[in-house]
């Protein structure tokens, strides 16, 4: 999602990015009605109840056992009462009408789509070494060459109930993607990040784009 004026890339510090804090570990979205579990991390109320599925959950943070935790009101008053401003039509709203507003903002995904396609131009002539992004590999086994949907369909199948923090491939192969990054919960992260093919707008390019449009794409 992606917020002018305060917002930055998942994981960065809340001293540098001051809008990070209120960003959900597993969806990478804004907290929706967030929780806060025993080990003193914070998550979005339904993508804890994907956590906890697992007989033996621990937290995707840091690894500790995982129990149900508490309702974060102080956090929750918090992201009522700040705003940001919608970097497609340039809207300012509260942080907590900021998750429904972008998945309607025509101006937003067309902010999205020239975001890429300027990263796409400016890096297509850097010689690099190519990975394949039409064909990707299982993060939890040895299994490889799935197309974006068969791997999908092969960790829903095999690995539903993995609880290991893993890199995303898909997003290890963008030119925006960090191939250090590892999503706390990659089952929630393959279902609510990449439902379309990249591809379809981005031509080979690579390198690292702005921090502001990494973070547009993985929220």
């Amino acid at each position: 999602m992606a917020l002018d004026g305060g917002s930055g890339l998942v994981g960065a510090t809340a001293a540098a990015n001051p809008l990070s804090r209120f960003t959900c570990p597993v969806c990478l979205e804004v907290y929706e009605k967030p929780v806060q579990v025993p080990c003193g991390h914070v998550f979005c109320a339904l993508c804890l109840q994907q956590c906890l599925k697992p007989k033996k959950p621990v937290c995707g943070v840091c690894r500790s056992a995982l129990s149900p935790g508490i309702r974060a009101m102080d956090l929750e008053k918090q992201i009522e009462a700040t705003e940001a401003t919608c970097s497609g039509c340039k809207k300012n709203l509260v942080l907590s009408k900021m998750r429904n507003h972008v998945a309607s903002c025509s101006k937003y995904q067309s902010y999205l789509m020239e975001g890429v396609k300027a990263t796409t131009k400016d890096m297509a002539h850097q010689p690099r070494n190519i990975p394949n992004r039409f064909t990707f590999p299982c993060p939890y086994c040895p299994e490889k060459n799935f197309d974006q949907e068969g791997l999908g369909e092969h960790c829903k199948i095999y690995h539903s109930t993995d609880t290991k923090s893993v890199v995303c491939p898909i997003c290890a192969s963008m030119p925006w993607g960090d191939p250090n990054y590892r999503s706390a919960n990659f089952m929630d992260h393959i279902q609510r990040r990449h439902q379309f093919s990249y591809d379809t707008f981005v031509e080979t390019c690579f390198g690292n784009c702005s921090g502001n449009l990494k973070f547009s794409i993985l929220c």
